[in-house]
């Protein structure tokens, strides 16, 4: 089972949330064990600002430029698609209008 990783603001989400609901609720909300937001909660109470610092690799910059260049390769992709479908359908639309003639 893969383990999940949470950020740094969605874990003070969390604990914001625990200020206005119960533990419980809480974890019932967001699918989440109670020992694991305890610990959150611990981490932060020691050191609210070193806690969840993690290792700051999480969101490499390298990455979120690839992740746009597949996106850009996969809208270009769809853009030439649609442009071969357009020509055709424009293609047999002026073809059944001459029939029609």
């Amino acid at each position: 089972m893969k383990r999940r990783r949470f950020t740094r603001e969605f874990k003070l989400e969390i604990l914001r949330d625990l200020e206005i609901n119960t533990l419980a609720q809480v974890c019932r909300e967001h699918n989440l064990v109670p020992n694991v937001v305890s610990r959150w909660k611990k981490e932060y109470e020691n050191n609210p600002y070193q806690a969840f610092s993690g290792n700051g690799n999480l969101w490499k910059e390298s990455a979120e430029i690839e992740k746009y260049k597949r996106l850009v390769g996969q809208l270009y992709a769809e853009n030439e698609f649609l442009k071969k479908t357009l020509d055709t359908l424009q293609r047999r639309r002026a073809e059944e209008r001459r029939l029609l003639k």
